[in-house]
């Protein structure tokens, strides 16, 4: 009788510790599952585009008097944050204008200089957002003279 008592309370507890294992896993997966992975995953292409916005090409001085043509496509995080960015372009272009005013032909020689560039206008930027947020600048043209 004792022995049988003490084979039901096992059987109970090893029962309960599956249970209470199966439930850790449910929610283990749950957090970490698909909706943690869809956020991580990188854009497609077409979601790049439609979250972009294309500012108009640029024609400016440097610092020591070149002229810089240069034009870029900006991607948004949000459709939100792409028409808030294509209403603020005038705010953007007055952005990367006064950068370039400061900057000299040899800051863009070899890419770290165009690299620069996007970092600070991406940076200055998001500092005007409020609907979303800037994920990256490419430059489209660059012609320096």
């Amino acid at each position: 009788m004792k022995n049988k008592k003490a084979l039901v309370t096992m059987i109970i507890i090893i029962l309960t510790i599956l249970l209470i294992g199966a439930v850790a896993m449910i929610v283990i997966m749950k957090f970490t599952g698909k909706e943690h992975e869809e956020e991580v995953k990188e854009p497609t292409i077409d979601e790049i585009i439609e979250y972009s916005v294309d500012v108009p090409e640029i024609t400016t001085n440097l610092l020591e008097g070149n002229f810089i043509k240069i034009q870029f496509k900006i991607q948004t995080d949000n459709v939100k944050a792409k028409d808030e960015l294509a209403k603020r372009d005038f705010q953007v272009r007055n952005i990367i204008i006064q950068e370039l005013s400061q900057m000299t032909s040899e800051e863009f020689n070899g890419k770290e200089g165009i690299l620069n560039l996007e970092d600070i206008i991406k940076n200055e930027a998001n500092k005007l957002m409020q609907e979303g947020k800037i994920v990256r600048v490419y430059t489209t043209s660059f012609v320096l003279q």
